[in-house]
C-alpha cells in the first residue's frame, strides 16, 4: 500500500524496533507495522548503545532513527528521550510518545504546537520496588505529561478512571495491550527445556513481591502435584534475599527455567500448559496475562480488579494460598473446567486483545490529530 506523507506518526520512549526488550517495544513494533500497512508513514526513534552519530534506515517498512546512548540507566533513558524529542521537534508529525519517565520534557510539544498522544503505562510511581526518589520523580512527570499531553491512553479501564484525576475525562481513553495468536508451536521446543506437553503449568513475571512468585511456588508445593510447574526469570540468590526465599519454597516438582526471552520458545512454553499462575497484583492490563489468554491458558490469577478485566471467566482468583491451593486442584483434575477455562481464554482475547484490533484503535485516536499536520 502506498504511504501518504500526510499521515506521518513519530513514535517515542520506547527503546524502539524490532523489539528485544519489553512490553512498550513490543507494542511499538506491532502498531506500528498495522499503521504502516494502513498507508502511515511511521518514524520509530530507537536506543542504541555508544557513541556516534545519529543513523537512519528502514526496517519492515518502518522507519528508524536510531540515537547512540553511551550512558547507562535512567540517565541514559532521559537522554535518549531529550534527544528523541529534540529531533521529533524538526517536523510538525504527530508524535506517540510511549510512558511518561520524561514527562517534564513534552512541554516541548506543547510549546510547539505538535500534537502528542501519550500511553501513560499504568500507575508506575506507585511501585514500591523504586524507592522513594524514583517514585517521587515518576510522580512529577505523571502531572506533567497529564498536562502537556494533548490525549492519555490507559491500558485498562480502573487505569482510565485514574487518570480522570489527572486530566479531563475526554482527554483519556482505554487501548490495552496486545498478543499475537499462537498458531503450530513445536512441542520439541518443550521437551528441550526438560517438559512434557500438557505436563506442566507455568509462571513468567518479573521476581518481585508485587508478583506473588513467594505465595504461588509455595502454595504448589505444598502437596505434590503430578505435574511440574515451570517459573520463567532470573532468580540469584546471593543478590537477592527474596529471590532465596522462592528458591527455598520449591519442591522438586518445581523447574527455575531461567529468563528466556525468544519469543518461539516462550510461545511454545505457554501453549503446552495446563495452565498459568498470575500473582500480580499492581498495573493495568498485563502483557504477560494477555500472551496466556492467546495461548488458551486456564489462568489461576491474584482477585484484583485490574486481573479480573482482563481475564473474566478465563481465571480462578486468589486472596490467600489456600485458595492457590484449591484452584490448582480444581483444574488439574476436572478436565471439563479446565476445557471450559481455555475457550473463556481463547474467546476473551480475540474479542478484546488482539493487536489488529489495537492497532486500529490507535489509527482512530491518532487520525483525529492529522489536521494538525503541514
Amino acid at each position: 500500500m502506498r504511504r501518504s506523507a500526510d499521515k506521518t506518526v513519530r513514535i517515542l520512549g520506547s527503546h524502539g524496533v524490532p523489539a528485544n526488550y519489553g512490553g512498550f517495544e513490543t507494542a511499538a513494533e506491532n502498531v506500528a507495522k498495522f499503521l504502516v500497512g494502513r498507508g502511515w508513514r511511521v518514524v520509530v526513534y530507537c536506543q542504541s548503545e555508544g557513541t556516534g552519530p545519529i543513523v537512519n534506515d528502514t526496517w519492515q517498512g518502518i522507519e528508524r532513527v536510531t540515537i547512540p546512548i553511551d550512558t547507562d540507566g535512567w540517565l541514559g533513558t532521559s537522554r535518549f528521550d531529550f534527544v528523541s524529542i529534540k529531533h521529533a521537534m524538526r517536523f510538525r508529525d504527530i508524535n506517540l510518545t510511549l510512558g511518561y519517565n520524561t514527562g517534564v520534557f513534552n512541554i516541548w510539544q506543547r510549546l510547539r504546537g505538535v500534537p502528542n498522544v501519550i500511553n501513560m503505562d499504568g500507575i508506575e510511581w506507585s511501585r514500591a520496588r523504586w524507592g522513594f526518589v524514583k517514585q517521587a520523580i515518576l510522580y512529577v512527570n505523571e502531572r506533567f505529561s497529564a498536562l502537556y499531553g494533548d490525549h492519555l491512553i490507559a491500558d485498562h479501564p480502573l487505569i482510565e478512571k485514574y487518570l480522570w484525576s489527572r486530566a479531563p475525562k475526554r482527554k483519556v481513553s482505554t487501548i490495552t495491550y496486545g498478543a499475537h495468536e499462537i498458531v503450530d508451536p513445536s512441542a520439541e521446543i518443550v521437551r528441550n527445556f526438560g517438559l512434557e506437553p500438557g505436563g506442566y503449568v507455568t509462571i513468567i513475571a518479573r521476581p518481585i513481591p508485587e508478583n506473588n512468585i513467594l505465595e504461588l511456588v509455595r502454595a504448589f508445593s505444598a502437596k505434590p502435584r503430578g505435574v511440574k510447574l515451570a517459573v520463567l526469570g532470573n532468580f540469584k540468590r546471593d543478590e537477592d534475599p527474596y529471590h532465596g526465599e522462592v528458591l527455598d519454597a520449591a519442591s522438586e516438582e518445581v523447574v527455575f527455567l531461567g529468563a528466556i526471552f525468544e519469543p518461539d520458545n516462550v510461545q511454545a512454553l505457554r501453549y503446552f500448559a495446563r495452565a498459568y499462575l498470575h500473582g500480580h497484583t499492581v498495573g493495568g492490563t498485563n502483557p504477560s496475562l494477555v500472551e496466556a489468554l492467546a495461548a488458551g491458558n486456564p489462568v489461576i490469577a491474584h482477585d484484583n480488579g485490574y486481573n479480573r478485566w482482563v481475564a473474566a471467566d478465563a481465571a480462578l482468583y486468589f486472596a490467600s494460598e489456600s485458595d492457590i491451593d484449591a484452584h490448582l486442584t480444581t483444574i488439574l483434575s476436572n478436565t471439563q473446567t479446565a476445557t471450559t477455562m481455555s475457550s473463556a481464554a481463547t474467546e476473551r482475547f480475540e474479542a478484546e486483545f488482539t493487536w489488529e484490533r489495537i492497532g486500529g484503535q490507535y489509527e482512530a485516536l491518532l487520525s483525529r490529530y492529522l489536521k494538525h499536520q503541514s
